[in-house]
């Protein structure tokens, strides 16, 4: 994987008041923000595997985070959109809830690299005071800034 998690974020792609509370819905709201990235070769395709993935088995790490996530031939590279909310959503059926989501798209072709993403942010979420940092992060820039803080902390 080339670069930092920060350096797949976006301001544009993060949203932190998603509306919506329910799973779906809410994974819809995060997903759309990735229509019409540039690295997004066929958008609805790329939603309809995301929620194909997402059916087949939880995508929640645990400590209200939530990485739904494509492997797929629909995306040119690693792509991904944030999105946080106020309140916490009923996930699976373990009761689990999520408050920040993570949408990543990833190259079939490139399994390593989705693997190295998921690594890197399970080490970024790890900490329970960086997590909140992340939930009380006022702007996306300021989120993006609150990553970048962690990253350069434990080295990655």
């Amino acid at each position: 994987m080339a670069g930092k998690i920060t350096s797949l974020l976006d301001p544009t792609r993060i949203v932190l008041t998603v509306q919506s509370t329910k799973r779906t819905a809410a994974l819809h709201e995060v997903a759309r923000l990735l229509d019409g990235h540039p690295d997004v070769a066929n958008f609805a395709a790329f939603y309809e595997e995301l929620l194909a993935r997402d059916r087949l088995d939880t995508t929640c790490l645990g400590n209200g985070i939530a990485l739904p996530h494509a492997r797929t031939e629909h995306v040119k590279k690693i792509v991904m959109a944030v999105g946080r909310c106020a309140t916490a959503i009923p996930f699976d059926a373990n009761g689990e809830t999520v408050r920040l989501f993570f949408v990543l798209g990833t190259p079939k072709s490139k399994p390593g690299d989705y693997l190295a993403v998921v690594s890197a942010l399970c080490k970024l979420l790890r900490d329970p005071a960086d997590r909140a940092t992340f939930l009380a992060a006022e702007t996306p820039a300021a989120f993006i800034a609150a990553l970048s803080a962690v990253e350069s902390k434990l080295g990655l």
